[in-house]
């Protein structure tokens, strides 16, 4: 008899808090942390001077936002460099914003960056490649894929357009496919 009372009063006790953690998800009393990626920083929205507004249009920057060049100049320089600058008047630099400017390197900006990285991702492939895979040329059997091609999203665009206006697939014609 008191094993079966252990029994049951063990098995009430699994079933008390089973209840207890989805009593605590329905009513929603666990408390969730907001998703640090997910917070964006909006500008307030404002009454227009005037109700004769234009639409907006997808793609475009919203107007009242600054950039994120522009919060970073007010992070160095501080807000009130970038009254005039924000509204497309040009403002002279100090002379002590051209010499840190100057110290950062902003004049030995490389111009074809890109080409740079290129060059030196297709080393480092070439070096994480066997010895023996380099010599002769792939002995050991392992595959190793060069890097992605980068898809031409206005090119694709078009190439899926003409698609759909001819009655085709989306997948017709030159798709980019990903192989493992």
């Amino acid at each position: 008899m008191q094993h079966k009372t252990l029994l049951l009063s063990c098995l009430l006790g699994t079933v008390a808090l089973t209840a207890c953690s989805k009593t605590k998800e329905q009513f929603d009393f666990s408390k969730k942390a907001p998703d640090e990626f997910a917070v964006i920083k909006r500008a307030p929205l404002e009454m227009p001077p005037d109700y004769n507004i234009r639409p907006p249009r997808p793609g475009q920057a919203r107007p009242q936002e600054d950039t994120a060049i522009d919060e970073a100049k007010q992070a160095v320089f501080g807000p009130e460099t970038l009254t005039g600058a924000s509204k497309g008047k040009k403002e002279p630099m100090s002379q002590g914003e051209s010499i840190l400017l100057q110290k950062t390197g902003i004049d030995l900006t490389a111009p074809d960056i890109r080409d740079v990285i290129d060059a030196e991702t297709r080393a480092m492939n070439d070096e994480e490649k066997p010895t023996i895979d380099r010599i002769l040329g792939g002995v050991t059997g392992k595959k190793y894929e060069a890097p992605a091609e980068v898809v031409n999203a206005k090119e694709e665009s078009e190439r899926i357009q003409t698609n759909i206006e001819q009655g085709k697939s989306v997948s017709d014609g030159a798709t980019p496919t990903v192989t493992k």
